[in-house]
Order: structure tokens, then sequence, then C-alpha cells
């Protein structure tokens, strides 16, 4: 009995050993992927992830350009580059379109009916509105809410410690936008990465593929329902910002899928 004793004693001990080892294991796995992984919605790359201390990465643009004007000053830094886009795991189960959110998403939701999208008689596809995925990009983008205007923030944020500007992507020069210093003379300009609301000038979003099912002899038929071998995404049938360009791969110029020599042949077959 006692030699059953002690066995029981020793094992007793080993998994207590083993889950607290495993508490651990899993504590650090938060702690690593925490900071870099795409919380919902893209798959998670951890620390891997290629979006940190890109252009995307707001957390990191501090050590990226060398100054300290901006994170706390021109925009919140959250200190995950994730909440940005991505809601975050605490907040997975709230109603964030009750709360005026993209749906699926951290960022609140711009104004719909200011957006002029492009029109032709030639479009197999019409859309009134861009979807959720092109809305994210939009949300900033179009230059007119704050690139830290999220709708939750992480739990860790102190809120009465924020006094930042919550500047926006805006070539105007006032002490909203971010055209106040980057205007080409102070800082580089950000005019390029102004789209605006007015969208007839750049190529349509948001409209059903018209390659799909072969509907459209002008349009190739995609390799599978997601897209085309080389990268291009079409989501839910529907040609998106996100179907040309991967926020999550800023080695490419422009964060676009594929070189831009290939890409308009992706699709377009004239």
């Amino acid at each position: 009995m006692d030699v059953l004793r002690r066995l029981s004693i020793k094992w007793r001990g080993l998994l207590s050993l083993s889950l607290l080892s495993s508490m651990v294991f899993a504590s650090l796995i938060y702690v690593d992927i925490s900071h870099g992984e795409a919380i919902i919605g893209d798959p998670a790359q951890g620390i891997n992830d290629p979006i940190l201390g890109s252009k995307h990465d707001f957390s990191g643009l501090n050590r990226r350009a060398g100054v300290v004007a901006m994170p706390g000053v021109a925009f919140s830094d959250y200190g995950n580059p994730c909440v940005y886009c991505h809601i975050p795991p605490e907040q997975a189960d709230s109603d964030s379109i009750a709360l005026g959110a993209i749906e699926g998403w951290n960022r609140y939701q711009p104004a719909t009916d200011t957006f002029q999208l492009y029109d032709s008689k030639y479009l197999d596809s019409k859309t009134r509105t861009p979807s959720p995925i092109s809305l994210l990009c939009l949300s900033c983008h179009d230059g007119t809410m704050g690139v830290d205007m999220v709708v939750f923030r992480p739990d860790q944020f102190d809120s009465t410690q924020d006094k930042a500007m919550h500047m926006r992507i805006n070539g105007e020069d006032n002490t909203v936008s971010c055209g106040k210093c980057h205007n080409g003379r102070v800082a580089h300009d950000i005019a390029i990465k102004h789209i605006g609301t007015d969208l007839r000038n750049d190529h349509p979003i948001s409209m059903r593929y018209a390659g799909l099912l072969r509907s459209d002899p002008d349009f190739r038929l995609p390799h599978t329902p997601a897209g085309f071998d080389n990268g291009v995404r079409i989501y839910e049938g529907r040609v998106e910002c996100a179907s040309c360009h991967n926020v999550h791969n800023p080695e490419k110029d422009l964060f676009l899928r594929v070189d831009s020599d290939m890409l308009c042949q992706t699709c377009h077959t004239k």
C-alpha cells in the first residue's frame, strides 16, 4: 500500500507540473501572438506577420520613421497593431454593428452615402455602396475619420491618458489632417494615400466578378471561388480593394498581390 500511495503522489505531482507547464506555455503563446496575430478575419501569422514594422503597423511607426511626433500625438498608440482593423478577442462576442462598426471589423463605418462609385454602361454588375471589406480600407483612406478611430480599444489601454489628435489621412492643411505636416515639404506628401470619397476614377469595387461561370468572355474564369492561383482574390463573388492589395504583404509595391505588369491580365483577357 505504501508503494501504491507513493506512486499515486508521484503521478499527481507530475500531472500538476504538466498542467502548470501547459498554462505557462499557453500564456507565452498569447503574449507572443497578441502583438502580431490577425485576430478576426485573416489567417493568424503570429509574430512573423510581415505587417509588423510596415506602414500599417501604427504601433511601430516611431521605430520605423525614427520620430516621436505621431503615436500619442497624431493618433493613439494602442500597443497592438491588429486592433486598428481587427476586433480584440476580449470583445469578440460584442455587438459591434450596434455600435456603428463595419461588419466584422473594429472600425467605424464611414458614411456610405458619400461615396461616388465608378459607373459605366459596360459594367455587368453595379453596386450602390462598397462592401464591408472595402469599407475597411476606405475607413482610413477616404480621409474622413482618424486612423485610430476603432470601436474597441484593448483593455490595457488607458483612455484617461489619451491626448491624441486622431488625425486623418487627408491632404488638407488643418490640425485634424495628416496633410498639416505631410505636405511634401515638412514630411513626405500624404496626398497619394488619400483616396477620398469620389471613387469614379478608381478601379470599380464591390461589383460581382464578371468572369464567374464564364458570363463574360472578356474576363478569365477564376481557379477557385476564392480567386486565382497567383493570389488575386475574389470575396463572395465580388471584386474588392483586397482583391488586388494585400495589406499583410508590404514587400510588394503598393501592397499588390501580383506584379503590376501582370495584375490586369489576371482577370482581363484583353
